[in-house]
C-alpha cells in the first residue's frame, strides 16, 4: 500500500494487479468549504499562499477518479502560463505515480489531456487557443488566476458545462483579489457566484517568513497578497493609461508562432526591432525587445527580468534568444538604448557585439510620451502594445518575495511619491520600475527624440 498525506478524506483506489493505493488530502478552512460546496460557479479567493489552487486541483483529481469517465478542463489565460505553474503542481504534488494516470498530447480534434484508467479525463488549454477546449463539454473547469480572464470568456466555459457524467458540474475560479470592480469580485457580489474565502491560516505549510514577506510589501500588492482585499491601486503613475485588456494582447495579434519565443517569433521580418536595457545586479536587469510596425506601433515581445546575473551573462542570454543571422532568427536591431552606467554600456557592447546608445533620461516627459502611447490614438488603437507571455524565465527569488517579475506586473506597483513637501504628480517612487524604465527609454527614443533637426526647408543631420 502506498499512502500520501494523512487525511480524514481517503479514497481507496485499487490497481490492476490487486493492491491499493490510498488517497488522501486534508482540507482546511476554505478549502474544506470548497469541498462541501456544489454550487455551479465558485470563486475560490484570497491572498497570497493559502493554497487555493492546491485545493482545487485536489477537488478536481478526486472528483475525475470518483466519477468514471468524467471530465475537467483545466486552464489559465494562455497555455504557456499553465504549463509553467498549475500544471507543474498538478503532476508534482497531486498526481500519484501509481495511479497510471498517462499525458496525451493534442491530436486531430482530441485536445491534450491527462487520461485516468476509469475513463476521466483532464483536459488542459488556454484561452489563447480556445478552439479544441470549446468544443467539448465538461463536468468541471478549474480556471487558475481566473483574473486574467474576462467576463465573456467566462460565460462561453459555462455553456460548455453540460457532460453530466458527475452529479453534478462546477466551474472554479481561483484568484487573489484584483480591483474592486473587476467583473469576479462583481459577479460573487451579485449572488450568481459563490464566494469561498481562503486564508493563511488555512495552509498548515505556510511559514512565519512567507507571511512577514507578504507583510512587508506596499500599497496594493500588501492589500491584496497578504490581507486580501480587492484594493484599487490608487496613485500608480499609469492609473489612466494602462488597460490591460487593450495593452496587454495575445501573441497571436501579430505572430504567427505565438508559442515561439527564440528568433523572430513569427514576427514580419521587416518590421524594425529595438531593445531597450535597464541594468541592475540586486535591482532587476531588465531587457525589452520591440517591434515597430508600419503604422509606428510598438509591440514588446519577448522580456528578460532577472537579478544576481552579470552583464555578460546577460548579452549571452540575449545573443541566444534573438538568435541574429539563423534562420528565422531575430533582425538585428536598430538600436540599442541603454541606462547610461558607462562601465556596463561597454560590457554589454563587448560581449553583444553591437554599439549601444544612452537612453534619453528625462522622467517627466517620458512617462508622459509613455502614457500617450499607451491610450488609444487617432484610429482608437494604442501606439504600445506587450504580448503575452512575453517573460522568457520567472526569477523566483523576486518571486518568492512577491515583487513584480515583469514589467507588466510593475504597473500596479510604480506609484507617485506622495511625500508632503512634493505635489502628486511630480515624481514617483523610485522602486518596482525597473521594467517601466526600460519601456520609457524606449518609448522616448523613438517618440520624443526627433530623427533630424529642419533649418528652413533642407534637413540638418
Amino acid at each position: 500500500m502506498s499512502t500520501t498525506t494523512a487525511t480524514p478524506h481517503a479514497m481507496p483506489h485499487a490497481m490492476p494487479h490487486g493492491e491499493t493505493i490510498t488517497i488522501q488530502y486534508t482540507p482546511y478552512g476554505g478549502a474544506r468549504d470548497l469541498f462541501g460546496c456544489r454550487d455551479r460557479e465558485l470563486l475560490m479567493e484570497g491572498p497570497a499562499g493559502t493554497g487555493k489552487s492546491f485545493a482545487a486541483l485536489w477537488k478536481a483529481h478526486l472528483a475525475l477518479l470518483k466519477y468514471p469517465g468524467a471530465r475537467w478542463l483545466l486552464l489559465r489565460k494562455t497555455l504557456v502560463s499553465l504549463k509553467a505553474s498549475t500544471l507543474v503542481t498538478y503532476r508534482e504534488k497531486v498526481l500519484h505515480p501509481a495511479l497510471g494516470v498517462r499525458f496525451w498530447a493534442a491530436k486531430g480534434d482530441e485536445p491534450a489531456h491527462y487520461a485516468y484508467p476509469n475513463g476521466s479525463k483532464l483536459i488542459i488549454g488556454g484561452m489563447d487557443k480556445p478552439g479544441k477546449i470549446m468544443s467539448t463539454e465538461y463536468d468541471g473547469v478549474l480556471w487558475d488566476e481566473a483574473t486574467d480572464g474576462t467576463l465573456d470568456e467566462w460565460e462561453a466555459l459555462m455553456t460548455r458545462l453540460r457532460y453530466a457524467r458527475m452529479p453534478y458540474q462546477q466551474a472554479i475560479a481561483c484568484a487573489n483579489p484584483s480591483y474592486p470592480a473587476h467583473w469576479l469580485n462583481e459577479r460573487a457580489n451579485s449572488g450568481r457566484m459563490t464566494r469561498v474565502l481562503s486564508r493563511h491560516e488555512d495552509n498548515p505549510a505556510v511559514t512565519p517568513e512567507y507571511l512577514a514577506a507578504l507583510d512587508n510589501l506596499s500599497g496594493v500588492r500588501r492589500a491584496r497578497l497578504y490581507l486580501g482585499m480587492w484594493a484599487a491601486a490608487e496613485g500608480t503613475v499609469y492609473e489612466d493609461a494602462w488597460d490591460a485588456a487593450r495593452n496587454l494582447v495575445p501573441r497571436a495579434t501579430i505572430s504567427k508562432r505565438p508559442d515561439d519565443l527564440y528568433g523572430d517569433c513569427g514576427i514580419d521580418p521587416s518590421w524594425p526591432r529595438y531593445l531597450a536595457v535597464d541594468f541592475g545586479y540586486n535591482n532587476p536587469f531588465v531587457c525589452l525587445w520591440a517591434a515597430e510596425d508600419r503604422d509606428g506601433r510598438l509591440w514588446i515581445y519577448r522580456e528578460l527580468y532577472q537579478t544576481k546575473r552579470l552583464v555578460e551573462d546577460h548579452a549571452a542570454e540575449i545573443k541566444r534568444l534573438s538568435r541574429w543571422g539563423a534562420l528565422n532568427g531575430d533582425p538585428l536591431p536598430r538600436l540599442v538604448i541603454c541606462d547610461h552606467d558607462a562601465e556596463d554600456r561597454a560590457t554589454l557592447e563587448r560581449h553583444l557585439g553591437l554599439y549601444t546608445m544612452p537612453a534619453h533620461k528625462s522622467v517627466s516627459d517620458g512617462i508622459q510620451a509613455v502614457a500617450s502611447a499607451l491610450r488609444p490614438s487617432g484610429d482608437d488603437k494604442p501606439r504600445l502594445c506587450i504580448l503575452r507571455d512575453s517573460l522568457c524565465e520567472r526569477d523566483a527569488s523576486l518571486a518568492d518575495k512577491h515583487a513584480p517579475c515583469s514589467v507588466v506586473e510593475e504597473f500596479d506597483a510604480y506609484v507617485w511619491d506622495r511625500r508632503a513637501n512634493l505635489k502628486r504628480g511630480e515624481a514617483p517612487v523610485k522602486e518596482h520600475d525597473h521594467g517601466l524604465d526600460a519601456l520609457r527609454y524606449l518609448v522616448a527614443e523613438r517618440m520624443l527624440v526627433p530623427s533630424e533637426v529642419t533649418y528652413g526647408s533642407e534637413p540638418w543631420y
